[in-house]
């Protein structure tokens, strides 16, 4: 065996075992059926600011809190994804993460594929979305990941228990969730 085919034969073992602890450390499924996104998405209107109100932990976001997500449209169709929030409290380290997304359901633009990663791309869909684009509910095909959005910081405590009420029936496991401090 040559050097040139050890060397490949070790990245490409590295690049295997690299997404397996990347797949391995995903959540419980709180959904075993998620559903199809209910409304199209004017992607447009979509872009901006979001508050995350609630989630599903998972390792990349643990014990974070005031997180947002900031959407704007590339000149190529592409949607620039920066999400930040502070992990600790009000002494802790913010962290900023910046991928890109990229529609792949052109019918109803509910369904993103996003990148953080390189090479490595995620689901992403809208869910469900209110009419005035004030909130946003955001799963995966998995059932492992769930982020409630608002464009407030603090919306009203009866827009909280709609979306609490929206997140379960769409099959969400309640107990699975945790609230953002905002």
């Amino acid at each position: 065996m040559g050097k040139k085919t050890l060397a490949a034969g070790v990245l490409g073992a590295s690049a295997v075992l690299g997404a397996w602890a990347v797949l391995s450390r995903r959540g419980p499924v709180g959904n075993k059926a998620v559903p199809e996104p209910a409304n199209a998405v004017e992607l447009y209107r979509y872009m901006g600011r979001w508050y995350e109100q609630f989630r599903y932990e998972v390792s990349f976001e643990r014990d974070m809190d005031e997180v947002t997500a900031d959407y704007s449209l590339e000149e190529d169709g592409r949607v620039k994804v920066v999400n930040r929030g502070r992990r600790g409290g009000e002494a802790g380290r913010w962290k900023e993460s910046i991928g890109t997304a990229k529609v792949v359901d052109a019918a109803t633009h509910a369904k993103l594929k996003v990148s953080f990663f390189g090479p490595f791309h995620g689901d992403y869909w809208v869910l469900d979305h209110g009419d005035g684009y004030d909130w946003s509910i955001v799963g995966e095909p998995s059932g492992r990941y769930l982020w409630v959005l608002t464009r407030v910081a603090t919306p009203s405590s009866e827009m909280l228990q709609d979306l609490e009420g929206r997140v379960k029936a769409l099959g969400y496991h309640w107990s699975l969730v945790r609230k953002t401090q905002q």
